[in-house]
């Protein structure tokens, strides 16, 4: 099978030759790979496998597609976001919106103009249309954008004191995803759109369902009606404890849900699949906290083949993930066994690196 009639099945639950692999790397741990395989960090998903190639084409850009070198370096993307990188990853220095007036709110302008910069990004997939599963990610959309424009803090306390602040804003970021999901689609023949926001926390929701449900689901189908109305699947991600809103998911259309953070209260792998299977195709569950970089091989294999099984006991319905990107102190064994469990062997991932140094 071709990764796209691998994603296509295991989604429509049809007879897959292996669970389709849609895995996350660290530009780190992609660079510790490349090193590994004898090629380039780029060429690391196809050598590992992965059936599932996708682009941020949103804000997600600039947090995860501009790399800095050094701890302290920072950028400013099209939003006004100022990005500082700190550990492992960017995080938000500076929020534009973060003190602002209502009439400074009022006049913010979302960056239309960087639209077709933000495509040149889909570039990268044109040479795998028709073998691969093609996706754009329009992430993040709605609450999680206006925590980064906004500040965190000042978001919420918007949803508290000043819902009209967010009703607003919430409409134009919506607005300015699908200028995005529209641009993606007649750019390239995508074979899903990604949607999502992080709107929970470890042990519940960062607000009252009731409240998701009034301000942000509206919104929510509008942006899932520009992937279903192309045709194609919507996956959505939200981290953490998201389960109460899973039935309104399903309600509106999302065919895929990512990433079942692992230890996060309702979010034990088995129980939903068992509560939602039927409606949606998980992507995830693997723990990139313990499991991934501390166990050992052996352990990785084992928990890996488990969550495979569970997953995928009513004959699909799952793509292998893990809960976050995978960070680059995991042991290389470790990744080579999640593969392995997935039904890609070492031998077979040295002999796509062999194919590609050799197309040099």
């Amino acid at each position: 099978m071709t990764s796209r009639e691998r994603v296509t099945a295991a989604i429509r639950r049809q007879p897959v030759d292996r669970v389709p692999v849609f895995m996350w790397f660290h530009p780190d741990t992609a660079a510790i790979l490349a090193q590994h395989l004898g090629i380039a960090p780029h060429q690391v998903d196809e050598a590992m496998g992965n059936d599932v190639r996708q682009v941020w084409v949103g804000n997600n850009y600039a947090m995860e597609g501009i790399v800095h070198e050094h701890d302290g370096e920072t950028h400013t993307d099209a939003w006004g976001i100022t990005w500082v990188r700190e550990g492992q990853f960017n995080q938000v220095q500076r929020s534009p919106l973060a003190h602002a007036s209502e009439d400074q709110i009022g006049s913010y302008s979302f960056p239309y103009g960087a639209i077709p910069e933000l495509m040149q990004q889909l570039e990268r997939l044109r040479p795998h249309v028709g073998t691969r599963f093609i996706g754009a990610d329009v992430s993040p959309c709605l609450f999680e954008l206006l925590c980064r424009v906004r500040g965190m803090e000042q978001a919420i306390e918007d949803l508290a004191l000043q819902p009209e602040i967010s009703v607003a804003l919430f409409e134009r970021a919506t607005t300015f995803s699908l200028a995005l999901a529209d641009a993606a689609f007649r750019t390239l023949p995508l074979d899903w759109l990604w949607t999502g926001d992080d709107v929970a926390g470890q042990q519940c929701m960062m607000m009252n369902p009731r409240q998701w449900r009034a301000l942000i689901k509206p919104n929510l189908v509008r942006i899932v009606a520009a992937g279903t109305g192309h045709g194609v699947p919507v996956a959505y991600h939200c981290c953490g404890a998201m389960r109460d809103i899973i039935p309104d998911l399903i309600e509106i259309g999302i065919t895929v849900l990512n990433p079942i953070q692992y230890g996060c209260t309702g979010m034990e792998a088995a129980a939903l699949k068992r509560d939602f299977g039927s409606s949606l195709t998980f992507m995830g569950g693997l723990d990139t906290i313990g499991l991934i970089p501390r166990g050992s091989a052996a352990e990785v294999y084992a928990a890996t083949r488990e969550l495979i099984d569970t997953m995928t006991a009513d004959g699909g319905g799952f793509i292998l993930a893990a809960s976050h990107t995978i960070p680059p102190e995991t042991p290389i064994a470790n990744i080579f066994a999640m593969y392995a469990a997935a039904g890609i062997a070492g031998e077979e991932i040295f002999g796509n690196a062999v194919a590609i140094r050799s197309r040099r």
